[in-house]
């Protein structure tokens, strides 16, 4: 019986079906059914294109055992991937469902296509899958604008810069103790909230509601314990793991993508200055963390720089993830070393989100990392928001999106009006609405005006929503970090952490927040 299990398994290797066997050696699929039932075995003819066809000898196949010396399999072998096993984010074809969603947002004529991308989806994961998706990815690369699209979302800076205000009339700011205090809220205000959002981040917005019930933390107003979460989330999808560590004092903030890159933006200037490219980005990225830190578009932009794609085409080559909010989470940095100067944050900003996103994907770090270096002026909430619009184009979607929140918040629409609409409007068990720039911004939009400047209220409003709530969470709290000040923040939310941030980051695995917070200030 070995014959039959060899075959089976060479077959699922491949991750091929019995008719693709069939048809490739000439025989029926009720042949290959019976094969590797043990029901009948091939002639030798069959075996010969067996082999052949499985890149296999045939003894191996009879007999269990490759007597091929290791020179004759090196030369005869046409090594290919296992397709099936390539990680979910490097597999352009196990993401068509998002590359079409994404093009259809950017204007691109390509509906026609709809049924060819449903047919590849469908296939098996195999090398015939791969490239049928690199020609849809040919195809929609070359497809033309739709009619009348009402969108003009450039990815070039000084394009950027032409359809916006770039400017806001800030005032200058002092290197002085208020400024620090500032730094220091906007520091512990991010790693906060991100770990607020962290013990549920997966969690969809129906399921969270129901688990912060369970709790007695609806309206949430607190961190989420793990003895709770452990407890409470039976039956629902919770991703619970090793992710809510809030039970007591902890030995730090945990690892998480959020607050990591705050120290590689650190080190970006630490290296290469206020005037870093994007190459020099992309190689902190490689030379700091394995990749297995990066995810979705952060992910894809990884393995197009080892594999020589440099920015901005990084940010293109296969990669259907380049609207989504990878990049909205990386400015915080950057709108931290540059008070009052907006137009500076949002250039660095935009030099580091070229190396994955385009289009509005690069306008949500831009639009973040100005409204920081805005917030250390001492705007209030509402004129922080805007004055990070005026660095980005009021002809592109995410333009128009936050600008419709804040219009709905001064019509007198309340908390819960705007987001039962946000909630219809938006699907997060759709993973491209889920980790979307635009969807994610409306949310730090919305619990900004509605937290009025109250720290727990506007992260765990944040978070409530479900989407990204560690992101979310993380961005609202550097924004109202920055204009409250570390004694703004509560000690209930900030003495969690010790004063201390884990990371993965190479050299930099644990941090004292507080001498980050002086590192910061060194570098205005």
């Amino acid at each position: 019986m070995i014959f039959s299990e060899k075959l089976l398994q060479a077959r699922n290797k491949k991750g091929v079906s019995q008719e693709a066997v069939a048809e490739a050696i000439g025989v029926s699929r009720q042949a290959i059914q019976k094969w590797e039932s043990g029901a009948s075995m091939p002639d030798i003819s069959n075996l010969i294109s067996l082999a052949s066809y499985f890149n296999l000898s045939i003894d191996y196949l009879v007999t269990g055992k490759d007597t091929r010396s290791i020179e004759e399999v090196r030369v005869s072998s046409n090594a290919e991937p296992t397709f099936d096993k390539w990680n979910h984010y490097e597999a352009y074809y196990k993401n068509l469902g998002v590359e079409y969603l994404q093009s259809i947002d950017e204007g691109k004529d390509i509906s026609a296509y709809k049924n060819l991308f449903d047919a590849v989806f469908a296939m098996p994961n195999t090398k015939e899958k791969d490239e049928m998706a690199d020609t849809l990815y040919k195809l929609i690369s070359k497809a033309p604008q739709v009619k009348d699209y009402p969108y003009v979302e450039p990815s070039d800076f000084d394009a950027i810069k032409e359809l916006s205000d770039f400017s806001f009339g800030v005032k200058p700011v002092k290197k002085d103790e208020k400024l620090k205090e500032k730094i220091a809220g906007a520091w512990y205000g991010r790693i906060c909230g991100c770990l607020l959002g962290k013990a549920v981040e997966g969690m969809k917005y129906d399921e969270l509601s129901i688990f912060l019930k369970r709790t007695g933390n609806s309206p949430m107003h607190r961190y989420i314990v793990k003895s709770e979460a452990e407890k409470n989330g039976e039956g629902l999808e919770f991703p619970i793991k090793d992710r809510a560590y809030t039970d007591g004092i902890m030995d730090g903030m945990p690892v998480d993508d959020d607050t990591n890159y705050i120290i590689i933006a650190y080190l970006a200037l630490l290296n290469h200055g206020r005037d870093f490219t994007s190459e020099d980005m992309a190689n902190i990225w490689i030379l700091t963390q394995g990749k297995n830190a990066y995810c979705t578009a952060e992910r894809v932009a990884y393995r197009n720089f080892v594999n020589g794609y440099l920015p901005p085409e990084s940010a293109v080559y296969k990669n259907p993830f380049r609207e989504w909010i990878g990049a909205q989470i990386r400015g915080d940095y950057f709108g931290w070393v540059c008070p009052g100067d907006p137009e500076s944050a949002a250039n660095m900003a935009w030099r580091d989100a070229r190396m994955s996103h385009i289009k509005n994907g690069i306008y949500g770090e831009m639009w973040v990392s100005a409204m920081l270096a805005a917030a250390a002026t001492g705007l209030g909430i509402k004129d922080t928001i805007n004055a990070g619009l005026a660095y980005i184009p009021k002809t592109s979607r995410l333009y128009e999106a936050i600008q419709k929140v804040i219009a709905e918040y001064d019509s007198g629409k309340s908390q819960k009006e705007f987001f039962d609409d946000f909630h219809k409007r938006w699907d997060d068990r759709n993973g491209h609405h889920w980790c979307h720039t635009i969807s994610n911004a409306e949310i730090v939009t919305a619990c900004l005006l509605y937290g009025g400047g109250d720290y727990g209220k506007s992260v765990c409003m944040a978070v409530e929503q479900g989407f990204d709530t560690d992101c979310n969470a993380a961005t609202v709290g550097s924004v109202v970090g920055m204009i409250i000040g570390k004694s703004g923040i509560p000690s209930e939310w900030k003495d969690k952490i010790d004063g201390k941030l884990n990371t993965s980051i190479f050299g930099y695995q644990k941090v004292n927040v507080d001498e980050m917070v002086e590192k910061t200030l060194e570098m205005i």
